[in-house]
């Protein structure tokens, strides 16, 4: 994060999902499930009917002495996440480690429903190693995860790291930031670039590891071959203008794709650490 700051309290008592389209959830229940693919096939063939294709990276900044930043890719599963830890000292590290090693074994389930409650669960095992961790801050780390199962995506987050789409040309942001500064974007007050430039868009409201019980927002699309999602750390769209990311995305698959994305945010200040990772959808 740009500045870690505690993040203020929120009130609940219990670990809760925000779904943010429940009747696309309840739409896709009931469905036949899948069966996985063989051995034989390619590992980027999905056990559905696309194929996908990924570039990832990270980078430590130019400002930053320790890497808090962590991603993990499992695309014969279906899941892409990045996490983006909060502590300083190597604490912030440690939580975003734990978050990655918590889904590391995560294998799709017979149903959209099974997989988002199989991911929650891990989450929520990752909450409560980081509030155990010792330390005098409190380690902690956003969480951004896309999981594709056949022709659905999930999406899963909390904090601030985003899931955009690229579809027909017209980038989406498909998250919405867990800080004080997005009060100000929904209200129409201001735009979403204006906001995240102001301090209070550092202060985080949801995060794994802050509060008593972890608060996950979730919500779900289709997927359509041709598109392309990103799934990044805020040291990367912070950096860019949108504008810069659709153009960016927008060209030929590539396994520099990223790196490009990258180094354009290096070059434009590279102010906090930098992870991203590009699915392409065929």
């Amino acid at each position: 994060m740009t500045d870690p700051v505690q993040p203020r309290k929120l009130s609940g008592s219990s670990n809760t999902i925000g779904l943010r389209n429940r009747s696309k959830l309840d739409d896709w229940l009931g469905k036949p499930g899948f069966s996985h693919y063989s051995e034989q096939e390619s590992r980027w063939k999905m056990p559905g009917p696309h194929t996908t294709y990924t570039c990832h990276g990270t980078h430590v900044g130019h400002t930053r002495r320790i890497n808090e930043d962590a991603l993990f890719v499992n695309e014969a599963e279906g899941l892409w996440l990045v996490a983006d830890g909060i502590g300083g000292h190597g604490n912030g590290d440690k939580a975003s480690a734990a978050v990655v090693e918590h889904v590391e074994s995560y294998c799709q389930r017979r149903s959209v429903e099974e997989s988002l409650a199989d991911i929650t669960s891990r989450l929520r095992k990752a909450h409560q190693v980081c509030k155990n961790m010792a330390g005098a801050e409190m380690p902690s780390s956003t969480v951004a995860a896309l999981v594709i199962f056949q022709s659905k995506a999930i999406l899963i987050w909390a904090g601030d790291s985003r899931i955009y789409r690229l579809r027909n040309g017209e980038l989406t942001l498909l998250t919405e930031d867990h800080n004080l500064a997005q009060e100000r974007y929904k209200t129409g007050e201001l735009s979403l670039e204006a906001a995240q430039r102001l301090k209070s868009a550092n202060v985080l409201t949801r995060a794994v590891g802050v509060h008593q019980d972890l608060h996950l927002d979730a919500d779900f699309a289709e997927v359509e071959a041709g598109d392309r999602f990103l799934v990044c750390t805020d040291g990367l769209y912070k950096e860019l203008p949108l504008e810069q990311i659709q153009s960016m995305l927008g060209v030929a698959f590539s396994e520099h794709l990223l790196a490009d994305l990258i180094d354009e945010a290096l070059r434009r200040g590279g102010r906090d650490n930098i992870t991203g990772i590009v699915i392409d959808v065929r």
